[in-house]
């Protein structure tokens, strides 16, 4: 085993890696080509990849490039991780970060151990994204930090990992949050502080799983989103998977949602939404307000006719109005 490391494991000690340490190993790969300072180091500390995965990557980009742990890696020679927390991967972005990485090549390197059934092989820990995208630029290798990793300790780190990214969602989330207190037993306040999150939106994140299995494929395919569901996590059984339906059917907001849910737990029968307003029937009302020096609405139906609404706060307003028709 090359020197400097360490068998790094996980359990009772994830807490003491989050709250200790303040090194990033994530420095941008052409500081491998002799440019790593301690300026540089420090510029990427700035930009963070957040306490969580820096904490659980304590050692820093010098120990591993001296150690031999940095090096390049055959993309044939690597397979996903067995603890990746994501369903899906966008194609799109894929291919966004595959421009990236043909313009700029992969700036940050990704993490490994070698398989243990294939000590010539590497199992990646966090960057499967990066490593898809090298594929689709054309790339042969990739730049990889390679670690001695307990499988508790690669979890750890794959789930943080893409916690922190923008992309994942809200259900990959949650089980990801999940899996990290019921297998680390850690609370929601030390989880929220592993991933940078605040301990309302782990808490938020984690009561997702309380949605019906119709609701949570809706906020999966985006038909609802996280605050869609949030509200609807109020409600539970027939109850949820009707509003759930009636969000999407009416596209209602999430505050119309909101009020939606509020009505429902009251017993009460809840309003139509009302329609759209023509604009002619606006243009309209602001012709005559102005005309007439008060409040006008017109309310047409679905016959073709309707009425005009002429508002008046006073008695000395009314005569005046008349006044207007003689």
């Amino acid at each position: 085993m090359a020197a400097g490391i360490g068998r790094i494991t996980a359990g009772a000690c994830l807490l003491q890696w989050i709250a200790t340490a303040d090194r990033a190993i994530a420095v941008p790969y052409e500081a491998r080509r002799g440019r790593t300072t301690r300026a540089m180091l420090m510029a990427q500390k700035k930009r963070g990849l957040g306490r969580g995965l820096e904490s659980l990557l304590a050692n820093d980009y010098e120990q591993a490039a001296a150690s031999g742990a940095l090096t390049e890696v055959a993309l044939d020679d690597l397979s996903p991780g067995r603890y990746q927390p994501r369903r899906d991967m966008d194609a799109d972005a894929l291919e966004a970060l595959a421009a990236s990485i043909r313009a700029q090549g992969v700036v940050q390197p990704l993490v490994v151990r070698r398989r243990d059934d294939d000590p010539q092989r590497y199992e990646i820990i966090a960057g499967e994204r990066r490593w898809r995208a090298s594929r689709m630029a054309g790339l042969a290798t990739v730049p990889a930090v390679v670690r001695e990793l307990a499988d508790d300790a690669a979890m750890a780190i794959a789930l943080i990992e893409n916690i922190q990214r923008e992309d994942l969602n809200p259900l990959e989330i949650s089980a990801a949050l999940k899996r990290l207190i019921e297998e680390y037993g850690m609370t929601h306040a030390a989880c929220a502080e592993a991933v940078g999150r605040s301990r309302a939106s782990v808490s938020n994140l984690l009561r997702l799983a309380d949605l019906n299995v119709d609701v949570a494929d809706r906020l999966r395919a985006g038909e609802i989103e996280m605050g869609h569901a949030r509200a609807l996590l109020a409600l539970t059984g027939d109850d949820q998977s009707r509003a759930a339906e009636r969000v999407v059917a009416r596209r209602l907001t999430v505050r119309q949602t909101e009020s939606l849910v509020r009505t429902l737990l009251s017993g009460e029968t809840p309003a139509a939404p009302q329609p759209e307003r023509d604009a002619t029937v606006e243009r309209l009302e602001s012709s005559l307000a102005r005309r007439l020096e008060a409040g006008v609405r017109i309310e047409p139906d679905r016959r073709g006719g309707g009425r005009v609404v002429i508002r008046y706060k006073s008695a000395e307003e009314l005569d005046a109005l008349v006044g207007r028709f003689d």
